[in-house]
């Protein structure tokens, strides 16, 4: 099982490449990341997260199926914006409110190397934002006031032992 790399490691403020061929090792490190985000019971996983520097994410919304974005970019953002409460596998026991857009389109390659866009709002439009951050190596606390981030990573800290 792919362990998820957690906050303080350098790794995750790391921008991703492209990921490489579509073959059947993609497919496995895709299948990896899927039993390592059920096992967190995440709703969403970025190839960064367990270490693989790949512009990879998954997801798999509560009455969605299971979602594989391959070499992703959001087009197109709405203008109107919520706010919502997230938490994140690599940032364990913390959860903080975060303005993201309402809606997104996202084109992306499928695990079987096809293109395709999605129109995506709601719960899943958020998590792949949250996701497509942690491609470029931002964090959903990187998204806070400086003096909110630096209170949630002494409480994150405080928790892990750190």
């Amino acid at each position: 099982m792919l362990e998820i790399v957690t906050m303080g490691n350098e790794i995750l403020k790391r921008h991703s490449a492209l990921a490489p061929e579509f073959d059947n090792g993609m497919k496995y490190l895709i299948k990896e990341m899927f039993d390592a985000m059920y096992a967190g019971k995440g709703i969403g996983l970025a190839a960064v997260q367990v270490g693989k520097l790949y512009r990879i994410f998954i997801t798999h919304v509560s009455g969605d199926k299971q979602r594989v974005f391959i070499n992703p970019d959001i087009i197109e953002t709405s203008v109107e914006q919520d706010k919502n409460e997230e938490g994140c596998l690599s940032v364990p026991g913390i959860n903080a409110d975060i303005i993201r857009s309402e809606e997104v389109t996202i084109q992306a390659w499928s695990n079987n190397g096809k293109p395709f866009s999605l129109d995506a709002g709601g719960l899943l439009g958020r998590v792949i934002q949250h996701e497509l951050d942690h491609l470029n190596g931002i964090l959903f606390v990187d998204r806070l006031s400086q003096k909110k981030k630096e209170r949630l990573i002494k409480l994150y800290e405080r928790q892990n032992g750190e």
